[in-house]
């Protein structure tokens, strides 16, 4: 490391015993954590994952570099790392795919970036190269497939009113699954058909629903005989006090992945679909009737336009025009 800077001091903050580090890289791991709960405003979900790669790393780096000091970490040590990556396997056998052994090293550079910026003289992120990965296909619906899955669910019962709602909104919205289960009753304007929502990242925009959308939503509603917050509710495993706010009852991630799952295999459809599924047909949709892509990031919420493009190669019609006006086997 350079001689020139100096080596900033570690300094502890207040834990209680559950949490309390057992050495200064935990302690810095747990500043880091904050830092991105507070000021980045990164979900619990974010937060547990970045949490869980970094007790991994930490326990490599100590065992390999037979130091804690995160001053110490250097090139060669990274690609010891990535090594160790690689060839890790778990008690059942399992390994790690290159998608995940990504996020381990996506979020070691982002502590180090971290590090950085409160100027501790460590390697700089920008060193380590994030490992390549498989190309994975874009998986969507055609508007028929949409019509098709959203046909599926019965409307004799609460519980297929519901799901009916579910799968409109999400296809209406563009909707990320955790802020669909995150939604409240009071917070949707079905006469407007808008709503405000804050998405990740703490980013703030308007989402907007279609007449289909809005009237499938208005029908659940109404069919409630409750006054429970959430919009989205569970019907097993018992009720919650008619008088509380109803939370224990909102419907949770996993349970509308498993919804849109159940009905995904009833349509028989051609590609295994899911929630996010669905916000690819969103976006696929929208700009196959000519939509703009600037107009699509800002309904998606897509912090920047490149993440957006990765719907260009399959919705650009100039494309296939190219393809039957010059491609041989078209004459």
């Amino acid at each position: 490391m350079s001689a020139n800077k100096t080596r900033k001091p570690i300094v502890h903050t207040s834990h209680s015993k559950e949490t309390q580090p057992h050495s200064e890289l935990e302690e810095l791991v747990l500043q880091f954590l904050e830092y991105m709960e507070i000021e980045r405003g990164a979900s619990p979900y974010t937060i547990r994952n970045y949490h869980f790669y970094l007790r991994r790393f930490l326990a490599w780096f100590v065992r390999s570099a037979r130091t804690d000091d995160i001053r110490e970490l250097d090139l060669s040590s990274v690609r010891k790392y990535r090594v160790y990556l690689s060839r890790y396997t778990d008690e059942k056998g399992g390994t790690l795919s290159r998608v995940t052994q990504s996020y381990y090293v996506i979020t070691l550079r982002s502590f180090l970036k971290w590090l950085v910026k409160n100027d501790y003289d460590v390697l700089p992120p920008d060193r380590i190269d994030l490992p390549k990965t498989e190309s994975r296909s874009l998986k969507f619906l055609n508007r028929r497939q949409v019509e098709r899955l959203l046909s599926q669910p019965s409307l004799s019962s609460p519980r297929g009113l519901r799901d009916k709602a579910i799968l409109e909104l999400l296809f209406s919205t563009g909707l990320r699954v955790s802020e669909l289960v995150g939604l409240d009753r009071d917070r949707i304007d079905l006469d407007r058909r808008e709503f405000g929502i804050i998405g990740k990242g703490g980013r703030a925009r308007v989402v907007f629903l279609s007449l289909r959308a809005a009237g499938w939503v208005s029908r659940y509603v109404e069919s409630r005989d409750d006054h429970w917050k959430p919009l989205f509710i569970r019907y097993s495993r018992g009720k919650a006090d008619p008088s509380s706010s109803g939370e224990e009852m909102r419907l949770s991630s996993r349970s509308v992945q498993r919804i849109v799952e159940r009905y995904s295999k009833k349509a028989r459809l051609p590609v295994r679909i899911t929630p996010h599924g669905l916000r690819h047909s969103f976006a696929t949709d929208l700009l196959h009737a000519g939509a703009g892509l600037r107009e699509v990031q800002e309904m998606l919420g897509h912090k920047n336009i490149s993440t957006t493009q990765i719907y260009t190669h399959v919705t650009n019609p100039q494309l296939r025009k190219v393809h039957e006006k010059f491609h041989s086997r078209n004459t």
